[in-house]
């Protein structure tokens, strides 16, 4: 069959095309989207997959098969449909509240114990990693007391202060 005087597998071929390089902009570019607040249902990431898997399953179905081309083009949106529906449940709605749960205030990092990584000299600043089960976090460090700090001891987190954490030596 032909739409515009073009064969249907010349289209399925060219929109796989320009939707896989959509795609590919697309992950190069994510910063510049990522600000936008789209609803869910215009999430460019679904779409693109969308698109992606309806040519490339109707660009199959039409070189292989010699099903009708409306059956065609029917079973390629149910694919689509379906693919981008399971790619929303079990992969893209987890990592976006798997980002959520990661999220920290700097006042919970008071109290912490700590290890220095990157010794804090006096009146100066190091690095200090906090070990927690869902995982580490490396923070600026500077002396509470004003006194140098080597690396590789354990610290106490006394207070924080725009985005530095003030520490002093942990006895067990």
């Amino acid at each position: 069959m032909e739409l515009f005087g073009v064969p249907l597998e010349t289209i399925y071929l060219y929109g796989l095309i320009i939707s896989g390089v959509l795609t590919f902009l697309f992950i190069l570019f994510n910063d510049i989207f990522s600000g936008l607040e789209l609803p869910d249902q215009f999430n460019p990431t679904l779409i693109f997959s969308f698109l992606t898997v309806f040519f490339a399953s109707g660009f199959l179905f039409e070189s292989v098969t010699g099903l009708n081309s409306g059956v065609i083009t029917a079973i390629s949106l149910l694919i689509s449909l379906s693919t981008v529906t399971l790619l929303n449940v079990f992969v893209l709605i987890p990592i976006s509240s798997a980002e959520e749960s990661l999220a920290f205030h700097d006042n919970d990092l008071r109290g912490r114990v700590g290890r220095v990584l990157t010794s804090i000299p006096v009146d100066g600043f190091g690095e200090v990693l906090i070990e927690s089960i869902s995982g580490s976090i490396a923070k600026t460090a500077a002396s509470f007391k004003n006194e140098g700090i080597a690396s590789d001891t354990k610290v106490l987190i006394i207070e924080v202060k725009n985005g530095v954490v003030y520490v002093m030596p942990h006895q067990n």
